[in-house]
């Protein structure tokens, strides 16, 4: 009853040795740096510690989704070995992958008509988005059918929030996300900005707060506003980061701190490379479950 597959995205942001003790497949992105082309293969290629270093010494980075055809050649071997698969993809408020991974379902059911083939819109990012596939196998392996996991994500994707912020505004400024204008009157400011991913799976600037010591208290605070049952919130908690551990610790501090019943430790994790093109170093994004995020 159990024979199928949970599979992702590499941008879920969990380590490869995460994703191998959970039984979760997943699929690559691509990303360049000065114009060589590498995988986001969660680090194994090329550390999470060089890529930052060097983004941060000016090199230029592009990203590509992952196309129909890749998909169709990663998904086949497990339907020829008589799996289902049920793949979670990256936010499509961010990315167009899910339509990649949606076109090579349709093309494979042609050609195994018995086989199962679920595809499901995470509406997140990152380790958030690496929370529901933990989750997921958990469900899994509880018993429950392909049918069952995709019922439940499809019910409760929208319940994991992503709060995040970054100390560093020179890449978000680079990528045109924020004004050269703005951003270099934010970063003699210290602004941090504060953002959170919405009900359609994007990124949208809530806060702009001054000095990192205030967006650590806002983002737990966000956490204790939000969370399944508030201070008494008793799940996972994960943070992913970019070349930031300190702040990412001191955020994970308070959170333990501040939530005595949470499901074991804060697990932080890096933010790939994939999604660290975009970002840049100096991120901190919390993932948990909470109430069901409405806009």
């Amino acid at each position: 009853m159990n024979n199928y597959v949970l599979s992702c995205c590499s941008t879920a942001d969990l380590s490869k040795e995460h994703f191998e003790s959970i039984d979760v497949r997943y699929i690559c992105f691509h990303y360049q740096l000065d114009g060589v082309d590498y995988l986001d293969d969660l680090g194994q290629t090329m550390d999470f510690d060089e890529f930052y270093e060097r983004m941060a010494n000016g090199a230029d980075t592009k990203t590509s989704q992952i196309n129909a055809d890749e998909f169709i050649e990663y998904f086949r071997p497990m339907l020829e070995a008589g799996q289902d698969i049920l793949h979670v993809s990256l936010s499509s408020g961010i990315s167009g992958v899910v339509n990649s991974a949606n076109i090579a379902r349709d093309a494979l059911m042609d050609e195994f008509p018995d086989r199962k083939i679920y595809v499901v819109d995470s509406l997140g990012a990152s380790s958030g988005y690496g929370l529901i596939m933990q989750t997921l196998s958990e469900l899994r392996a509880e018993g429950k059918s392909i049918d069952e996991v995709y019922e439940w994500v499809n019910e409760h994707r929208l319940n994991l929030h992503h709060w995040f912020f970054s100390t560093d505004l020179s890449f978000y400024i680079k990528g045109g996300r924020v004004s050269k204008t703005s951003g270099t009157i934010g970063q003699l400011l210290n602004i941090c900005p504060l953002l959170n991913m919405d009900n359609l799976g994007r990124l949208i600037p809530r806060y702009k707060i001054r000095t990192k010591k205030k967006v650590y208290k806002a983002t737990v605070d966000k956490m204790e506003e939000f969370a399944d049952g508030g201070l008494d919130y008793n799940g996972k908690c994960y943070i992913s980061m970019s070349a930031c551990m300190d702040d990412a610790k001191e955020v994970a501090r308070q959170i333990e701190e501040r939530f005595p019943k949470l499901d074991g430790k804060v697990e932080i994790n890096n933010i790939g490379t994939t999604i660290g093109s975009h970002t840049g170093p100096g991120t901190v994004a919390v993932f948990f479950w909470g109430s069901k995020r409405e806009d």
